[in-house]
C-alpha cells in the first residue's frame, strides 16, 4: 500500500532521509535504512575537501533550527568509501547529494560516484554556503539549466535538483531545471538566511552569523512550493521541509509530492520517526480508503 516510484526506482514507502542529517558516513546511512526509510540522501559533498564554518554551527529557534555548516565536505575521494559501505535492500535506494561551484565540478563529482548510487541530487540551493556555491546558483535560472544539463549529459542516472524557496518564482527555477533535463525536483531546501542574537553578548550566535532555517515553521512554505510546481510542470517532486508526522506527509502528497524527505525531526524524535510515520500513514490510508500512494499525489488539485 505504501509503495511509490521515483524516476523508475521502486520504493517500499515514500519516506527518505534528507541531506544533512545523519548522512555523513555509511554506518549512519545504514542505520536509517534499517529504521524503515525507503531511501537515504547523503550529506552534500564536493570535489575537494571543504572545512565548512567554525562552531557554533546550529542554534535552536522557535519552530525549528538555524544551521550554518558551510557545506563541510571531506571531498569525493574520501566520501566515495562511505557510499560504497551503504547496503540497500529491496525497495530502497541510495541518493548522493553533491555540490560544486560550476558545471565542471558538479560533473566531475557525479562521474566519480555514478557506480555507487541509484540517484544524484544536485544541491544548488543551500542558503548558508560559502561564496560561489548553493543558493547563488539555484537563484539563477540560466546557471541552473546549465548545471543540470551538464550532469545529465555526463552520467546515466536519474538527476534530482534541490531548489531554494528564496526566489521570486520557484516555478521559473523549476522550469529551468526541467529545460536542462532534470528527472525530479526536491522542494525545498532550508529557508533564509536567518539569524539569532545572544542577548548577553549582543552578538549573533552562529559563527557565520546567519544560516538556513529548517523545521516545522517552514512546512507551509514547502507545501506551497510543491503545490505551485505540481500545478505548473509535469515532473516528479520530492517534498522536503518541516515533516515530523504522517499528517505532514499527507499534506505534501496532496500538494503533489510523490515522496518526502525527513531531516530536522530526527533530532527530536530519533530514527524511529520513519517507522512511526509509516504506521500512521498506513492507518490513514486505510481509514480514508486510499489504495495507493499514487491516489494521494496531487489530491489537493482535484476539481
Amino acid at each position: 500500500m505504501l509503495e511509490t516510484e521515483i524516476c523508475g526506482i521502486k520504493l517500499k514507502n515514500p519516506l527518505m532521509l534528507a541531506a544533512g542529517i545523519m548522512g555523513s558516513n555509511g554506518s549512519s546511512l545504514n542505520r536509517i535504512l534499517d529504521s524503515g526509510a525507503a531511501a537515504v540522501v547523503s550529506k552534500s559533498f564536493s570535489k575537494d575537501p571543504n572545512p565548512g564554518y567554525h562552531n557554533p554551527t546550529t542554534v535552536e529557534v522557535t519552530g525549528g533550527i538555524i544551521n550554518a555548516i558551510g557545506l563541510s565536505s571531506p571531498g569525493v575521494d574520501a566520501f566515495s568509501k562511505e557510499l560504497d559501505a551503504v547496503k540497500t535492500g529491496e525497495g530502497q535506494a541510495l541518493i548522493a547529494s553533491i555540490y560544486g561551484a560550476n558545471p565542471e565540478e558538479f560533473t566531475y563529482v557525479a562521474q566519480e560516484i555514478e557506480d555507487l548510487v541509484d540517484m544524484i541530487e544536485l544541491n544548488i540551493s543551500c542558503p548558508h554556503a560559502m561564496e560561489g556555491y548553493g543558493a547563488s546558483i539555484g537563484q539563477d535560472p540560466i546557471l541552473t539549466e546549465k548545471i543540470v544539463g551538464a550532469v545529465k549529459d555526463a552520467v546515466d542516472l536519474p538527476i534530482i535538483a534541490k531548489l531554494t524557496p528564496n526566489v521570486t518564482s520557484i516555478t521559473e527555477i523549476a522550469q529551468a531545471a526541467v529545460d536542462g533535463g532534470v528527472d525530479c525536483l526536491s522542494l525545498i531546501n532550508s529557508l533564509g538566511p536567518g539569524m539569532k542574537i545572544d542577548l548577553k553578548t549582543g552578538y549573533p550566535i552562529l559563527a557565520n552569523k546567519f544560516g538556513g532555517m529548517s523545521g516545522p515553521a517552514i512546512k507551509p512554505i514547502g507545501i506551497r512550493c510543491v503545490y505551485d510546481v505540481f500545478d505548473g510542470l509535469d515532473v516528479p517532486i520530492i517534498g522536503v521541509g518541516g515533516i515530523s508526522n504522517y499528517e505532514d506527509v499527507v499534506e505534501y502528497l496532496y500538494a503533489g509530492a510523490s515522496a518526502v524527505q525527513i531531516g530536522t525531526s530526527i533530532m527530536d524524535e530519533g530514527i524511529g520517526v520513519f517507522d512511526d510515520i509509516s504506521q500512521g500513514l498506513n492507518g490513514f490510508m486505510i481509514e480514508n480508503d486510499f489504495k495507493s500512494i499514487d491516489e494521494m499525489v496531487g489530491f489537493a488539485h482535484k476539481d
